[in-house]
């Protein structure tokens, strides 16, 4: 949910992610603190007639980042413009966004930490004196010609909150972390998906995608959509207890939520390299995907289930993942007591 659908994905998995968003904050599920925190925020901004602070979401990707960006908008009654990090390459182009804002608009930036310097540096003014300073011309004879920018409110998103720069962080007024769901608050969300999309859902069978879903709204409201295919096609449409466990067994998803790449990186990290410790780059080429994939996608969740530890000499593979791959554990390897002091020093 914290980001936009793949433009590659099918017109109606488009029109199914963005059918479920909630519209307001009280539809919102979960995330009560973030919650009640951004309410007095923009209600508050609200009755004094003047935009809200700027602000920040961090998280873990398909936690809500980009649906509470449409909420702050909503809730303000002001347009939303969208846009991303890696979008914006040069300062012209955040200027040329910037300046065609109206009043009381939202600007959206997805991946802000990913935003170039020189555009970065341009939003300063933008957030604080809203007014950008554009360059005309080149070398000595250079310009800078002021511009004014309509009272706007910045929301930045980020999943490396780490990564940004203290200037860039320190002009946000307000900065909210999204955490992973309970089993219990995805299974209300599922709910409200199925009436929304029209599944016959039952109980038990909520319950069975909820507790596969990593804790992370996006992936079980996908997978409620491919058990609802399965059970169209095979099941007389009912999404039961057995349909939900005989579907998730058909897409790879096992019991705690793993799929075929969570498995992947496990499997390399215990089979190719007896457990570790092994570097993110290393183990990134061992199953064929990008580092910050690996890093950013896959390892908050292995890292949450007890199963992979980033130790100050690499990624290991904690007891508890031998045994979920079906092998025994090597004596002395480490299980619950594992040192999980975050590593520096072990990207290469």
């Amino acid at each position: 949910m914290s980001s936009l659908v793949s433009p590659l994905a099918a017109p109606e998995e488009r029109d199914a992610e963005a059918s479920v968003r909630p519209k307001r904050l009280a539809e919102f599920v979960a995330q009560e603190r973030v919650r009640e925190q951004l309410e007095v925020l923009l209600h508050s901004a609200i009755k004094r007639g003047s935009p809200p602070d700027h602000i920040l979401f961090s998280g873990s990707p398909g936690l809500g980042k980009t649906t509470l960006a449409m909420i702050v908008a909503a809730e303000l009654g002001g347009g939303l413009r969208m846009t991303s990090g890696p979008a914006i390459e040069r300062s012209g182009d955040l200027a040329a966004i910037l300046t065609g804002l109206q009043a009381g608009d939202v600007l959206f930036i997805d991946e802000i930490h990913r935003i170039a310097k020189p555009a970065e540096e341009l939003l300063y003014s933008a957030m604080e004196d809203f007014r950008v300073d554009v360059v005309v011309g080149k070398g000595p004879g250079a310009t800078a010609i002021p511009l004014d920018v309509e009272p706007f409110t910045l929301v930045g998103a980020t999943t490396r909150s780490g990564l940004l720069t203290g200037p860039m962080r320190d002009r946000f007024g307000f900065v909210g972390h999204l955490e992973f769901y309970e089993g219990s608050e995805l299974a209300v969300l599922l709910k409200r998906t199925a009436r929304i999309l029209g599944v016959n859902a039952t109980e038990e069978g909520i319950e069975e995608i909820s507790g596969r879903s990593r804790g992370t709204p996006r992936i079980a409201n996908r997978l409620l959509r491919r058990v609802r295919d399965y059970a169209e096609l095979r099941a007389e449409g009912v999404v039961t207890l057995d349909t939900a466990r005989a579907a998730l067994k058909v897409y790879d998803v096992d019991d705690i939520g793993l799929d075929r790449l969570d498995k992947a990186v496990l499997y390399a990290l215990v089979v190719s390299f007896n457990g570790g410790p092994v570097g993110l780059s290393t183990l990134a080429v061992a199953v064929g995907e990008q580092p910050d994939t690996v890093e950013e996608v896959v390892e908050p969740f292995l890292v949450r289930a007890g199963l992979l530890a980033r130790t100050p000499r690499g990624r290991v593979a904690t007891a508890a993942a031998w045994r979920h791959l079906g092998l025994n554990p090597p004596n002395g390897i480490f299980g619950v007591g594992v040192d999980t002091t975050p590593d520096l020093f072990s990207g290469s």
